[in-house]
């Protein structure tokens, strides 16, 4: 059965043994996805990706948190009193 990958780029396990820093910097800055056999093996994603994409995941978390929280009733609260 095919595999899904989720990367336009890839490259096998031998490659990436080889060159790991040079195969990741031929991907331009984008995820790589590491083949086994023509199987997808895991994903060599850059820093700033993976940083982008934890920063889209805490969003949606914080996103779902409002939406829970939307009809709460709303507490007042005397700053001089903290």
């Amino acid at each position: 059965m095919p595999q899904r990958i989720y990367s336009d780029r890839t490259a096998s396990v031998t490659e990436l043994k080889r060159d790991p820093m040079g195969t990741l910097a031929a991907a331009d800055g984008h995820a790589v996805a590491i083949l086994n056999r023509n199987q997808a093996a895991f994903y060599c994603v850059p820093v700033a990706e993976y940083e982008a994409m934890l920063e889209r995941l805490e969003d949606a978390e914080l996103n779902v948190l409002a939406e829970q929280r939307s009809d709460m009733e709303e507490v007042a609260v005397d700053l001089d009193a903290l």
